[in-house]
């Protein structure tokens, strides 16, 4: 039986300094993250920062188990790297600002925190720019390209059974990959892929696609694939794996996001189940996924191992099916429930737009509402896709500034409230644990050494700091800790309290 998809993404932003001379976006993203930690001090929204802790960390492990001198990724132990009292982390990733999602119980969950992340980086401009001198500015972009052949990632993390063999994951993961561009596409004026020119490629659904070299692997910066296999569960590692997924855009429209994670999520349940054959293999995956984001009719035929073709818009119908015949048979308790209803409504709706009318969902899609404002700057001023004025207006759908910001002013349904938002920027989920690792650092953030997914350090005073496992993800919630931490007058209390339930 699927087990509950505990599910999170986490953003690398763009990031520029004006006014500079030589921008440095490590130096950059530093201030920018510091700045707003300074400001939370300030404010006694929270106390001392409370760092990272590394000690879980194996980005070098392998789903696919040994397979000789690959890479792992590099750890960077030396950069910012915060915790926060929303569940949260915010840190300096390479040479971006990032920001994860706390572990979240459902995909509306992940939609509301994945605001509160964007408010957060709101935030941190307004705070970092008030200590840089006139003329200069920090301007950070949700988006995956610089323009100039460098791509970051908006990466999903679902939580599985570990008694799945990773092998049976990869081929329905794949099929579902290359297809949900359809909808999870933030929209790409021209293409960065070799040899492939603005007149070839005007405007593409996505922004991630033309990186994309391999069909699986373990890397996520050099020959990206579409199925990753890092191997480091964040949870008890004899139960759970944690799929790493890196081939998603970064989203401004909560539909796109909550569909993103939702159906993702139920695809994952059904692999868990049995319940969804191999039925599409592409004979290519990623010139596959290339032509999917390519095509703006979305009827191009993709051809299959066995000769046949089939259209992405195929695919998603097939497994939106075979998601409502398992929701029949096993329910929906694994996604979520009423959202994992509300997923299948939502992907249904979404469907159907994309068949008769992509334009009707310019109110949904970011893709769709990109192309309608770049469609109509260009008309008006009778540019061809080409002009660099286009790529500027494209980007400046992603500025967070809200001044700046077109996706603001695009019309996008939104999903949460300003309230839920604002609160989520500082309180944890209820359902999961990072309730427990958020409520930890608002009451006693100067006690905690450190943090991570599975586990928190305090320090209450003793010789030896004490480590608290948090192995499953879905302990640890309000119903569960809320009394016991709101009773425990210090750490050294809960601690005991903890050792006696």
């Amino acid at each position: 039986m699927a087990i509950h998809k505990v599910l999170g993404v986490e953003t690398e932003f763009g990031i520029v300094h004006r006014g500079v001379a030589e921008s440095n976006p490590v130096v950059a993203s530093s201030l920018l993250i510091n700045a707003y930690l300074a400001d939370l001090q300030r404010e006694q929204e929270a106390g001392p920062k409370v760092g990272w802790d590394f000690e879980d960390e194996t980005p070098g492990n392998d789903a696919r188990g040994d397979r000789g001198p690959s890479a792992p990724p590099e750890v960077e132990t030396h950069l910012v790297n915060a915790v926060l009292t929303n569940g949260a982390r915010y840190y300096v990733d390479h040479a971006h600002p990032e920001c994860s999602t706390p572990e979240c119980a459902d995909a509306r969950s992940v939609v509301v925190f994945d605001r509160a992340a964007e408010r957060i980086l709101q935030r941190s401009m307004a705070a970092a720019n008030r200590q840089l001198p006139p003329g200069q500015e920090l301007v950070v972009h949700k988006n995956n390209s610089d323009g100039k052949g460098n791509s970051y990632g908006c990466h999903e993390n679902y939580l599985m059974a570990r008694s799945v063999p990773f092998g049976q994951v990869i081929t329905p993961a794949t099929a579902h990959f290359v297809t949900r561009q359809l909808y999870t596409g933030s929209g790409k004026v021209g293409s960065e892929a070799p040899g492939v020119g603005a007149r070839d490629v005007p405007y593409q659904l996505t922004q991630r696609a033309d990186f994309f070299e391999a069909e699986v692997g373990l890397e996520t910066t050099l020959k990206r694939p579409i199925v990753n296999t890092r191997d480091e569960p964040h949870a008890d590692a004899q139960k759970y794996r944690r799929l790493h997924v890196i081939a998603g855009d970064a989203n401004l429209s909560e539909t796109a996001t909550f569909l993103k994670v939702g159906a993702t999520a139920i695809v994952l349940a059904m692999v868990e189940d049995d319940a969804l054959p191999t039925t599409f293999v592409f004979r290519s995956p990623v010139q596959a996924m290339r032509q999917v984001s390519y095509d703006l009719t979305l009827r191009r035929p993709l051809e299959l191992a066995d000769g046949t073709t089939v259209t992405a818009l195929e695919v998603q119908w097939e497994l939106l099916a075979r998601a409502r015949g398992w929701a029949a048979a096993h329910g929906l308790d694994a996604v979520g429930g009423e959202v994992g209803a509300q997923v299948l409504a939502t992907w249904e709706s979404v469907l159907t737009g994309l068949e008769t009318d992509p334009d009707s969902l310019a109110d949904r899609l970011d893709w769709v509402a990109k192309r309608r404002i770049l469609e109509g700057y260009r008309e008006r001023h009778g540019l061809d896709w080409g002009d660099g004025r286009l790529a500027a207006l494209a980007l400046q759908y992603h500025d967070l500034r809200p001044e700046r910001s077109l996706a603001l002013r695009a019309g996008l349904v939104r999903l949460t409230t300003d309230d839920e938002v604002a609160r989520a920027m500082t309180q944890p989920p209820t359902d999961t644990r990072a309730y427990f690792r958020g409520r930890c650092l608002q009451r006693w953030s100067d006690q905690v050494v450190a943090a991570n997914w599975g586990s928190i350090v305090f320090d209450i005073g003793q010789d030896s700091l004490r480590r608290v496992p948090m192995m499953e993800p879905l302990r640890g919630p309000r119903a569960h800790v809320g009394t016991l931490v709101d009773e425990s007058a210090t750490p050294a209390e809960l601690l005991a309290r903890l050792g006696g339930a």
